[in-house]
Parts: C-alpha cells; structure tokens; sequence
C-alpha cells in the first residue's frame, strides 16, 4: 500500500515540499488542481520532478470542465516525461476550482466523456471531431476555413509507447465510482477512514465492472484519508477538522448522503452541509469545521497517537487498498503543533506503513 501526501500547487513550495516528502519516505506527493486558490499543478509537478528521483507524483485532483479533455492528457503526458514516468493524473468531477467560478461539479455525462478522451489521448488513439464539445459561437468546425487537408480526428502524436500515464479518479457516490471502475486504472474513494463505507465503494465498483463485462479484479483501489497523529486525541482533532469537512461535505454534496451511514452520521453530514462556506474551505476556524462533533472525527478521519493511527491503516491494508493519500493537511505548518504532529507522523507511521505492506507483498 503506497502512502502519499497531498500540498497546494505553490510551484517553488512544492519543489521543496517533494524533496522532503521524498527523504521522509513517503511514496508519493500529489497537488491540488484549482486555479484560483492555488498555482498551476502541472508547473508545480513538473518542478517538484527536477528535485526528486523516486517520489510518485500527482494531481489531486484534476477536474472535466477547466481544461480540455486533449490539454488535461498533454499536461500529464508532459510531467511525466520530465519526471521519467512517475506521473499519475487523478481526475475528478470538480469542487473549488468550479466553485470560485461560479459552478457545480461538472455534469456525470460529461464527466464519463472527458475520462474516455483523456484514456484514448494517454494510450495515443483517436479521438472523433464529433465527440468533442465545443460551442459553434465559440469556435466553428474546421471544415469552414475549406483547408485542403487536414486531421481527421484529434490525437497527440508524442505520446511515449513504454508507458501509459496511469489515471485515478476520485469518487464518492456510486455514478462516479461505476464509471471510474470501467474507465481508470485506479478508483479513490472520497468516503472517509471509516471500513465499512469504503468495503461498499469497492463492492459497488466490482459489481460495476461484472455489469460491463469486465473482470471485477481488473482494477485497482485507494483512498484519500484525512489523518493527523498527535499524542492528544482532542488536539489531533482540532488539527484536523478543516480537512475532515472538505471530505465529508463529498458524502452530502447535493443534500443527500451516498453509503452506509448511521443515523447519527447522516445527522453530521446534513448539518455539514448547510453550514458550508466555501470561502472557509479547508480551514480548521471555519463554521463547517465547527459542526464536526469529536465522534465523527474519530470514525471518518485518523485521529491519534500513532499506534491508534498504524492500526487504522492496517485496516485500510487488509481491505485490499493500494494507495492511501493523506489529504488536507495544508493548515499544519502553521502551528507548533500541526508541525509536531507531521514530524510525528513521518518518523513513526510512514516507516512502519511501509514496512507492514512490505512484510505483506
């Protein structure tokens, strides 16, 4: 089981942030993709390639709407190449980088589309003029400038035969996670820490690929975990309650929870999501995180010292997942204790993580 960390694309932070993650021993680092909160991921990854060797390196995520499905692949395909091939791009339907324009999630439909052309650039196949949408008011078929050639579909040409860019998609609720089972290589679930809801991400996804005709095992499984080891249960908490509420809020984002959950549980999601300010998002201080009572925290994130903490990811290990990304945690630099808490984290659980999936491969 990979474990990664997740950083804003800040591009001169982030080269410094790879190359510690790579001497902690983490397996990989993955940015945030949302334009107006943060800087370009593709230029920070790229960046962060040049001051590492080994370190996996990530969207987290990418969405369908704010780049083409040709661009996203070509963003990808170009970190990948100056990185010699530890590239994975994670896809998602969007969240901050549509709502500080203004926008929803990007529609299912459309976010089906954008994987299938973002798999067939990534894998150098064509992809037909006619699949791809784009207004006629904002730019007209080629046909009306009467060329007397020309691409008959679109395709990148420059794409590397040895390797095909690895492609994950991060989903909740059981639309996404079907189309991520038959489409992406790996499907992240955004359900929480908790066992049971992330053996239902994976029973939906198998089930998905045995209704497509596909080998239910042909897929592979991760997470994105929020988690914070600190030696006080309430102090571990309070670090990480802004990072638990972007995470949760994906189980009640149109009012109406996705998996199994207690009555309790659907309690605090719904209370979530009327208190949401996205201007507060990710933030500790902020009126969402405020709703999160110490009971949820403890079941959706990580919480504790870090035999409490390696526990929980032996769980996650037994269930079969492959990749875990401890997101979120962009407010623990700012505190004497949000950095003992990370110094704490790498130098006891990463390393034993490590070992306990090694001793099992």
């Amino acid at each position: 089981m990979q474990l990664w960390t997740q950083t804003v694309a800040s591009p001169r932070r982030t080269m410094r942030r790879a190359a510690a993650a790579e001497e902690a021993g983490w397996d990989g680092l993955c940015v945030v993709d949302s334009q107006n909160v943060s800087g370009d991921a593709f230029v920070a990854l790229a960046l962060a390639a040049t001051t590492t060797d080994r370190l996996g390196l990530g969207t987290a995520v990418g969405n369908s709407v704010t780049r083409a499905a040709a661009v996203n692949a070509s963003a990808a395909l170009s970190v990948d190449s100056v990185s010699d091939g530890r590239m994975t791009f994670g896809l998602g339907r969007g969240d901050s980088a549509l709502a500080h324009l203004g926008r929803a999630p990007g529609r299912v439909q459309h976010f089906e589309t954008h994987l299938r052309h973002v798999q067939a650039y990534l894998r150098g196949e064509d992809v037909p003029f006619s699949e791809i949408e784009m207004a006629d008011d904002v730019a007209p078929p080629i046909d009306e400038m009467e060329l007397a050639s020309g691409p008959g579909a679109s395709r990148i040409g420059w794409v590397a035969k040895d390797r095909k860019v690895p492609v994950e998609v991060a989903a909740t609720g059981p639309k996404v996670i079907g189309i991520a089972a038959e489409h992406a290589e790996r499907v992240m679930f955004a359900v929480g820490a908790d066992t049971e809801r992330l053996a239902w991400g994976i029973d939906v996804a198998r089930a998905a690929r045995r209704d497509a005709g596909l080998d239910p095992d042909g897929v592979e499984f991760g997470a994105y975990v929020n988690c914070v080891c600190h030696p006080d249960l309430d102090t571990a908490r309070e670090l990480i309650k802004g990072a638990v509420s972007i995470f949760a809020r994906f189980s009640v984002m149109h009012g109406t929870t996705v998996g199994p959950v207690s009555a309790e549980t659907e309690r605090s999601l719904r209370v979530l999501h009327d208190a949401y300010d996205m201007s507060g998002h990710s933030r500790n201080e902020s009126r969402q995180a405020a709703t999160l009572t110490p009971d949820f925290i403890d079941s959706f994130g990580i919480v504790g010292p870090p035999d409490r903490v390696l526990a929980r990811f032996e769980q996650l290990a037994a269930l079969g997942l492959d990749k875990v990304v401890v997101a979120a945690q962009f407010q623990l630099d700012e505190t004497p204790e949000g950095v003992a808490s990370k110094e704490l984290m790498e130098a006891e659980v990463v390393p034993a993580v490590s070992a306990l999936t090694a001793g099992r491969s």
